[in-house]
């Protein structure tokens, strides 16, 4: 079986980022790990910062981009709140 590749998925979600509040059919856009793929995951993310759905200290949003654009998407839900990146396997 060939090796899997990684999708992201952005969701909203509560305080305690429980995976009962991540709803896929809200948030149903897929982010493949592509460079491309990450920039339009990092402009999501900006979208739901500014319409105040997530909250982000502003001195944290240099390392929500970086994380999300060139290093671990996933990492940069340490930093969010109400908000989390998860990895998912795709073949």
């Amino acid at each position: 079986m060939a090796k899997p590749g990684k999708v992201f998925i952005f969701f909203n979600c509560d305080a305690a980022k429980s995976e009962a509040s991540m709803n896929i059919f809200y948030n149903h856009a897929v982010y493949k790990d592509t460079k491309t793929s990450r920039k339009n995951l990092w402009k999501k993310v900006k979208e739901e910062y500014g319409a105040e759905r997530i909250q982000i200290a502003a001195d944290d949003l240099p390392a929500v981009e970086q994380a999300i654009t060139e290093g671990d998407p996933v990492e940069a839900g340490n930093f969010i709140q109400f908000g989390a990146i998860r990895a998912f396997d795709c073949y």
